[in-house]
């Protein structure tokens, strides 16, 4: 299959058009308009600094079903202890400036570059992105953020500054989740971290069947804040 060269149009060619390493499509832009046609496609942007925008589909998809969450003994007991407090919302732009300068995705150094900083804030700010954050001693202290249509929620980049935040920042999410009934989590890229979780690898015509299901329903925009957990730093 090529490897398209998005036009100034705001469209994607059909995602199983991707390469076999999933890249679909070069160039364009981070519009909004064009990040939620993405992910509304089951395509996503990941690039590195200096390159131009990269699309990915990948085949197969690293998914996780929010009700088949699993929590390992360990972080149950942490998460009993209440060693982090957990909020949404309350530090978008902090927590994705964390996941660009903490957070390495396979080791290949950070692909959230200023562009994409800018443009996922501005998503925050319309009420489509969306960050959990793990607070200790009232900084803070890891998290992860990501994006929210219909039932589905596409997770994009976690950190961790003390040893599990980002992993009581992620089951809390998917709790919540679970409480909106959400029916998915997009995990894109396999990690062994996230198959802990009872993430799984599904055909990406099977992510896109769910996606579609998923997008029959209506978005959960705006500020995000949990239903049964206090909100204190």
């Amino acid at each position: 299959m090529p490897v398209y060269r998005l036009p100034e149009e705001h469209i994607f060619p059909p995602p199983d058009h991707a390469e076999d390493d999933g890249l679909l499509a070069v160039g364009g832009d981070l519009s909004e308009e064009r990040l939620l046609l993405a992910y509304t496609a089951g395509i996503f942007p990941w690039y590195s600094k200096g390159s131009p925008v990269l699309w990915w589909s990948p085949d197969p998809r690293l998914v996780l079903i929010p009700d088949e969450l699993k929590i390992s003994r360990s972080l149950r007991q942490k998460l009993k202890k209440g060693v982090f407090t957990i909020t949404m919302d309350t530090a978008f732009e902090s927590v994705i400036t964390h996941c660009a300068t903490v957070q390495r995705r396979e080791n290949n150094g950070t692909w959230i570059t200023d562009d994409i900083i800018s443009a996922y804030t501005k998503l925050h700010n319309s009420g489509y992105a969306h960050s959990i954050e793990a607070w200790h001693g009232g900084e803070l202290a890891g998290g992860l953020y990501g994006i929210s249509l219909g039932t589905a929620f596409f997770g994009e980049s976690m950190f961790a500054i003390r040893s599990d935040a980002s992993k009581v920042s992620f089951v809390r999410l998917v709790q919540q989740l679970q409480s909106w009934q959400f029916t998915l989590v997009d995990c894109q890229i396999t990690t062994a971290h996230l198959i802990r979780f009872g993430a799984k690898e599904i055909a990406r015509s099977d992510f896109l069947h769910r996606l579609r299901r998923a997008l029959e329903q209506s978005t959960k925009k705006g500020k995000w804040r949990f239903d049964t957990w206090p909100e204190k730093r």
